[in-house]
């Protein structure tokens, strides 16, 4: 926002001033009671007794009614944000939901769903979970809920988490439209415990090569790589690509224990810690992991953040393997989380992490929580602008690596191998098409009219992924499709990137017909940082 100098202003408060006007101060008489002290036990008053002075006198002296609950939780976020940017308060209505990506499950109906055209769209019925125990399949969509119409009334993805969730054992009533069924279908969903994966995809993505995909580091994630771990070594895989791209970090234990089946060495440091007093805590390798010796790539952006930055940096200062992408977010301070008596809870900053080399990658933040951002944001700006000459001018303190490589801190981890972001005009089609959900929404339509002969044509996904294609006579009704939803064709774009568009549009489909690794299988061939990573780990020997 501008701040607008009115020129007449100061001679408003000199005129005032000179007529005897105090502006903005309107004072009762004081009483003889008004004044409190309340004795901090040694003959002071302390912060913490002007703290309490003062929500006493607002919450029965001050003349409006005020919520003093709300007004404490104000207070405390306010003083927390003078300290740094992740040391937060979190009120006790919100702390459920917090908790919920960190702990690994939440409690609810059990679907993936997208709002489209103001409507509950099902993406996806999860397998196993309530709701498709009861017969809700993708492509349902949910028009109403305990009788209460709620599509078309401008509904938001907080309003559908509202209404979906609720404790393990409560009853909720769907009313679904479904394609080729006249009628709304009722359904009573009885809520449960639904586990969500850190893993989004694991695979083979070359002969030899094995893929996961890590969301976050919650309580699970360790277990969860393991099995991914051993999955992909019973399919062959002697290399690994580990995609922690947007991957904003969890638990920092998680990220210790999935450091530890890389590095061959007891010797090996992890992370070390260091709180206030300057005590120490260290981290080292077990030399018990299962994947000690394989090519390794890690592949990081500037979204990676804390315990993404943990493994990251883990791995390049222990030269075990190569980290490819693009300069990581810059978190490296620590919280941990004290519960409070009413249901709230304090993330307090307790300590910061350093790499092995002993960097710490913190990015500055003493000009607060407002700049911290803006100064990431500004960076992402000019990262975007100036991709090919990407020099991050703030690293020049150096490290080393246990090989005696040279290594930056500076904010975030560097990579070894950086895949600026690429200028190229002709993806203005494609991403204008991508943001403004156009592939999902046509390709939701086309599996309403085509879901029952697809799925009878190729019964498993695997028959879909080989032998299925988005032919011309198709896409040319999708290019159609987007024109009347106002993206004008771009004949330029579609020779350059027709076959992608194809692509995506598969996947999708494959999405809706069955579940997210059939999507996961698809699209990831369209990527290409995954294209240049798989290239760097197949070149090492």
């Amino acid at each position: 926002m501008k701040r607008i100098k009115v020129s007449f202003v100061s001679l408003w408060i000199a005129v005032a001033a000179a007529a005897g006007i105090i502006i903005g101060v309107c004072l009762a008489p004081v009483s003889r009671n008004s004044n409190i002290m309340v004795s901090s036990g040694n003959g002071g008053y302390s912060a913490s007794s002007k703290i309490s002075d003062l929500l006493y006198l607002v919450s029965t002296k001050y003349v409006d009614t005020v919520s003093f609950d709300t007004l404490v939780d104000e207070a405390l976020t306010s003083m927390l944000a003078n300290l740094d940017p992740h040391s937060v308060y979190i009120p006790a209505s919100t702390l459920s939901s917090e908790m919920e990506s960190l702990e690994g499950n939440f409690e609810g109906i059990g679907v993936m769903f997208r709002l489209q055209d103001d409507t509950i769209l099902v993406i996806q019925a999860l397998n196993g979970g309530p709701s498709e125990k009861v017969g809700i399949m993708a492509g349902d969509r949910i028009i109403t809920v305990n009788d209460s119409t709620v599509a078309g009334k401008g509904i938001s993805n907080n309003d559908v988490i509202r209404l979906l969730k609720g404790k393990k054992g409560t009853k909720v009533q769907l009313g679904v439209k479904r394609a080729s069924v006249p009628n709304l279908l009722k359904f009573n969903v009885k809520r449960d415990v639904i586990v969500t994966n850190s893993v989004s995809y694991k695979g083979i993505v070359a002969p030899g090569v094995g893929y996961i995909k890590l969301e976050e580091f919650s309580s699970d994630s360790y277990s969860e790589f393991i099995d991914a771990l051993y999955h992909l070594q019973e399919k062959g895989a002697k290399k690994l690509i580990l995609d922690l791209r947007n991957n904003a970090g969890g638990y920092l234990d998680q990220a210790v224990s999935i450091v530890d089946e890389f590095l061959s060495d007891k010797n090996d440091l992890i992370v070390y810690t260091e709180d206030r007093n300057r005590r120490k805590h260290k981290s080292f390798a077990t030399a018990n992991g299962e994947f000690t010796k394989g090519a390794l790539v890690v592949m990081i952006d500037e979204f990676s953040a804390s315990a993404s930055e943990i493994v990251a940096g883990a791995i390049q200062d222990n030269d075990r393997g190569t980290i490819v992408g693009r300069r990581s977010f810059g978190k490296g301070l620590v919280q941990e989380q004290f519960s409070l008596a009413d249901g709230s809870a304090l993330r307090l900053t307790v300590a910061r992490y350093y790499t092995p080399s002993g960097r710490c990658i913190q990015r500055p933040y003493e000009k607060g929580s407002d700049e911290y951002y803006q100064d990431f944001l500004m960076r992402l700006t000019a990262e975007l602008s100036d991709s090919m000459n990407y020099t991050p001018k703030d690293d020049t303190v150096k490290y080393y690596t246990k090989k005696h490589r040279v290594v930056y801190g500076g904010g975030g981890i560097l990579p070894d191998i950086i895949l600026p972001y690429e200028k190229d005009n002709t993806y203005v089609y494609y991403n204008t098409l991508i943001r403004k959900g156009l592939v999902q929404k046509y390709t939701f339509e086309y599996v309403e009219h085509h879901g029952k002969e697809l799925k009878k044509q190729y019964p498993a996904s695997s028959d879909f992924i080989g032998r299925f294609s988005v032919d011309n006579a198709a896409f040319e009704t999708f290019v159609l499709y987007a024109e009347k939803q106002g993206v004008k064709r771009d004949n330029a774009s579609i020779a350059a990137h027709g076959k992608e568009l194809k692509t995506s549009l598969k996947a999708y489909i494959a999405e809706l017909l069955y579940g997210q690794d059939a999507f996961y299988e698809i699209y990831l061939t369209t990527d290409p940082e995954l294209a240049k990573a798989l290239k760097v780990v197949q070149s090492i020997k």
